[in-house]
């Protein structure tokens, strides 16, 4: 059992980083509304993939490995490259605090493919919660009803994407680093961006404040991934991980305080159902270890 202290540390990096990333769908959401999706997503990957080259190259470690292009490093390409794709254009045409209480979710989905793909062992309180917080997923989108945002599919697929990720992670060879995840996560982005622009559009020539608004979503992007790294290593995983959820409260705040977003209460309800089961779902997992 760690001291106390460190797993107060360790949820503070944590709620860090939550507010990192909400900050950095917020400037990229705002870059968004003057480039094209496309062009935001590439000029983002190059931002990040100088950023870990860098860290790597300080570090003394090769920016190209030969582990990076081993199955499952390819397989976790493909899942961060959609993944981005599609959290991207979402947050672009639809309400960010929508799209961040979906984004909850994520943790369910790793754990039901865990179960389905990697044979884990998941009893049947547990499947309970992930059919429940799928029931809240649903809640938020409304299929079928009057209020149904056929944007919000696209934060679905980019939900699967980034639970596709984080199992291929599992799976990710321990001869890389951090640093070197890294690269290979942002510079997918690359050809995803160029691709998606090529199909969409052409690029246009960004503004000041849209290249600032994608400085400052690399800035809290970057600065997020490495307080989520030091939380997972600081604080006992079973402690900090819950804290991942805060994310929701910064996402509907920034939403409602720079977009004017005013949530329904089917988007409270379906986040307070998903939030219960996660934490349900987390907790489960702790006795079990």
């Amino acid at each position: 059992m760690r001291p106390v202290s460190d797993n107060l540390v360790g949820a503070a990096f944590m709620v860090a980083a939550m507010a990192g990333f909400a900050f950095e769908d917020m400037f990229l959401k705002r870059a968004t509304a003057e480039l094209p999706v496309g062009q935001a997503l590439a000029i983002f990957g190059l931002l990040g993939t100088i950023y870990f080259s860098a860290r790597a190259l300080s570090r003394g470690e090769p920016v190209l490995h030969p582990l990076m292009v081993s199955r499952p490093m390819l397989l976790r390409a493909l899942f961060e490259g959609s993944a981005r794709m599609f959290y991207t254009l979402a947050i672009a045409v639809t309400a960010l605090s929508n799209a961040t209480a979906i984004m909850q979710a994520t943790p369910i989905v790793v754990v039901a493919g865990a179960a389905l793909f990697m044979h884990e062992q998941v009893g049947w309180r547990r499947w309970l919660a992930i059919w429940i917080g799928f029931g809240g997923v649903l809640l938020i989108l409304r299929p079928g009803a009057e209020g149904f945002d056929a944007a919000s599919i696209l934060v679905f697929l980019g939900m699967l994407g980034f639970a596709g990720r984080d199992l291929a992670t599992r799976a990710a060879p321990l001869g890389l680093s951090n640093a070197q995840l890294g690269i290979c996560g942002f510079s997918v982005l690359i050809p995803v961006g160029l691709l998606l622009l090529a199909v969409t559009g052409g690029a246009v020539l960004p503004s000041p404040g849209a290249f600032a608004n994608l400085l400052c979503g690399s800035a809290f992007g970057l600065a997020a991934y490495s307080a989520l790294t030091q939380a997972m290593r600081t604080g006992e995983v079973s402690v900090v991980t819950p804290f991942r959820y805060s994310r929701l409260l910064f996402g509907v705040a920034l939403g409602m305080l720079f977009f004017g977003e005013r949530p329904d209460l089917a988007t409270y309800l379906g986040s307070a159902i998903i939030l219960a089961s996660g934490l349900f779902i987390m907790f489960r997992q702790g006795r079990r270890k």
